[in-house]
């Protein structure tokens, strides 16, 4: 086996926080083939997409239960790339970036907008680093019970996210392999119960409209509550479908061609 010092080294962030069990196996995993240092939120940062934290100081304190160097800091996962790479690797320079596993999909396009997870690779694509976002499906009644529980949930889930780890380090070993020409984010979305032959297919994410997205608890306060959504009736390879056929679904997106004309 090679030295410790030869493996490539991977930053690795979240949105579900720093101690959420989803991610700690996504760093387990990627440990046999890479050197890993860890920056993620101090706590759950969902939903909260590219958000950075303008207006106020960013704390960082060193966490200590991980088998790798781990920081946590009181922001957004965009905050926690930034200055991981500005501040936290320059003395051993990261060759890209991954985050996750977030607990439960960020497939349709609405959902992977808003996603911190997501934002957390988008922010090392825009370094000019191979970037990755992987989150892991979970059913509708576990949902709730695993995130309040930071990630944990039964011993079936567990081998599930062992085996999208190795899938995901399987996957960063392919990125890496490929020419750095455009800034792409390589958006991986694992299904209940993957195996280490669970199938992969390539998808772009589903057009739906989520609308409505607070109730009214008083006259003066809403809730967050999230929609089933309109789904629109379009063919092609999708990611939600993939994910409910029991397939792991990858979508890139080309942070340049968004700025392109047709």
């Amino acid at each position: 086996m090679s030295d410790m010092t030869d493996k490539p080294h991977l930053l690795v962030t979240n949105d579900d926080g720093i101690d959420c069990f989803f991610m700690r196996v996504l760093v387990e995993g990627l440990l046999e083939d890479f050197r890993v240092t860890v920056a993620a939120p101090m706590g759950e940062q969902s939903w909260i997409g590219r958000a950075m934290s303008r207006h106020r100081e960013v704390h960082m304190a060193e966490y200590e239960d991980y088998p790798c160097r781990a920081y946590a800091l009181d922001g957004t996962p965009s905050d926690c790339v930034n200055i991981a790479l500005s501040h936290l690797v320059l003395d051993d320079p990261v060759v890209g970036v991954c985050s996750g596993i977030n607990v439960g999909f960020n497939a349709c396009m609405p959902i992977v907008l808003s996603s911190g997870t997501v934002a957390g690779a988008i922010e090392g694509a825009g370094w000019g680093l191979p970037a990755a976002a992987f989150s892991h499906q979970v059913s509708d009644e576990d949902y709730e019970p695993v995130r309040k529980n930071h990630g944990r949930g039964s011993a079936a889930l567990e081998a599930s996210l062992r085996a999208a780890s190795a899938h995901a380090s399987r996957i960063m070993h392919g990125i890496l392999e490929q020419p750095a020409e455009r800034p792409i984010v390589h958006n991986i979305n694992f299904p209940v119960g993957t195996t280490a032959d669970t199938e992969m297919e390539r998808t772009q994410p589903l057009p739906i409209r989520l609308l409505k997205l607070f109730e009214r608890e008083t006259a003066a306060s809403f809730t967050f509550k999230y929609p089933d959504g309109q789904i629109f009736p379009l063919e092609g390879l999708y990611d939600m479908p993939c994910l409910l056929r029991g397939h792991i679904s990858h979508s890139l997106f080309d942070l340049n061609a968004f700025g392109e004309s047709r």
